[in-house]
């Protein structure tokens, strides 16, 4: 599967791979998962072959009270947090179990790759990591262990919600049809009108006299007379001086009975009618339009360099690493392209971190949104999402008009990343059901 089809499907996921210093005391709290009893420590959970700990519990309470005091964020009471917070570590080890035995292979230089980014994301040389983990009361194994788990986990649930999403052929062209809708909504007109008013409450005979003012104008324009001239000469509106033209926009901007009367007029050409509105009787002239084009796009050739987080402590100490890559791209000191075959954490590393050109959607809005604000050989500030954090690249642009298979292609995607959260929620929900979870009350 191609990077921008794994970003846009895993969006919604929330990804684990340790990236940070803050990410070494929670792969603590999993290696010591192993040996409940320390320090009062007691098993709270056990799901399958794992433990959840009350030391653990109580850890990820505090990172999750921290995060919300730096956020602003509202929690809910005390035992319903910890009810959810308990669901979630239940959640992961269901998962974990599940992917041990089901995922693709995670050989050992992929594995080596992940160590050696989270040295990378700290400043610190392997040896330096490994006597860091030292001090955190880890063994460097189970450190290994718990990496090669949460990137099985991360393909393991790509692999399966998507295989869930259902898009059918009628989805589809539901799903076209109102693109095409959209765009005929946004013609452009520049229209020029005579109008002739109506006073309100006029009697049938005043109606009948301004009904024969605007014909007899019509009549004038189709013997051959410039629409200009006639509309200076018998308009009531403020655009008279200007031959009655209104000027150039959108379609929403004009009255509805303005689009709809000259939905079949050509450019050039006047309405076989006057239109009657509560204003008055109105002969229109379309002057230009511009048809909205459901499936012109414009296409980025991007490039962007990638590595994984595990919360927002860690979103923080990775962002603050790539910018200091990011400055030194911009002194000329490293090439964006070594950086990202020595460091990105996704496919397209080996190229150099190339994304080759993707159309509006293909991307988690967060990356596209900051990718849309770049000039061409902008470089982003790092850009946090829900796959991790970015160094983003913009490589060109080109306008191109999607022939039927693509457009067929970007609705599907679009409806697949509609789709994708209730998938993984209800994939989560039947592995639960599947596994053994045993809950445990405290000690007494």
């Amino acid at each position: 599967m191609k990077l921008h089809s794994l970003l846009r499907a895993g969006s919604r996921i929330t990804l684990v791979l340790a990236a940070a210093a803050a990410m070494l005391p929670a792969l603590a709290q999993s290696a010591r998962g192993a040996s409940a009893q320390r320090n009062g420590d007691y098993i709270v959970a056990v799901i399958n072959s794992e433990l959840v700990t009350a030391f653990e519990l109580e850890q990820r309470l505090a990172r999750t009270r921290a995060d919300a005091q730096r956020s602003g964020a509202r929690l809910p009471p005390d035992a319903e947090l910890r009810q959810q917070v308990l669901d979630a570590l239940i959640d992961e080890r269901v998962q974990s179990t599940y992917a041990r035995e089901n995922g693709p292979k995670i050989d050992d230089q992929e594995l080596e790759r992940a160590v050696v980014n989270v040295a990378s994301q700290n400043q610190l040389t392997l040896p330096q990591l490994r006597e860091r983990i030292r001090t955190e009361g880890m063994d460097f194994t189970r450190f290994r262990n718990n990496l090669r788990d949460q990137m099985l986990v991360e393909r393991v649930r790509e692999r399966e919600v998507t295989a869930r999403i259902r898009v059918s052929d009628a989805d589809i062209d539901r799903a076209v049809d109102q693109q095409r809708s959209e765009a005929a909504a946004d013609v452009e007109l520049n229209l020029a009108q005579i109008l002739v008013t109506v006073p309100e409450g006029a009697s049938e005979a005043v109606v009948a006299e301004r009904r024969a003012r605007i014909d007899q104008a019509a009549a004038r324009v189709r013997a051959g007379e410039d629409f200009a001239k006639v509309a200076r000469e018998v308009s009531e509106d403020s655009n008279r001086a200007t031959g009655g033209v209104i000027g150039r926009r959108p379609g929403r901007r004009l009255p509805d009975l303005f689009v709809e009367a000259t939905k079949g007029v050509a450019v050039g050409q006047v309405t076989a009618q006057p239109v009657r509105s509560g204003a008055g009787f109105h002969l229109l002239k379309v002057i230009e339009r511009s048809e909205g084009n459901a499936f012109k796009v414009t296409q980025t050739h991007a490039r962007h360099i990638l590595m994984r987080v595990s919360d927002r402590s860690s979103a923080q100490a990775v962002a603050n690493r790539l910018e200091q890559l990011r400055r030194q791209i911009e002194r000329g000191e490293r090439k964006f392209e070594d950086i990202a075959k020595e460091l990105s954490e996704d496919g397209s590393a080996a190229n150099g971190g190339d994304l080759g050109w993707t159309s509006p959607g293909n991307f988690v809005p967060e990356f596209e949104e900051a990718m849309n604000r770049l000039a061409i050989n902008g470089l982003s500030a790092p850009v946090v999402s829900r796959f991790g954090v970015h160094l983003i690249q913009v490589v060109a642009r080109r306008d191109v008009t999607l022939d039927p298979k693509d457009v067929r292609e970007q609705a599907r995607n679009m409806l697949r990343e509609q789709r994708f959260e209730q998938a993984y929620l209800d994939w989560t929900k039947d592995l639960r059901l599947r596994a053994y979870i045993e809950m445990r009350e405290p000690p007494q």
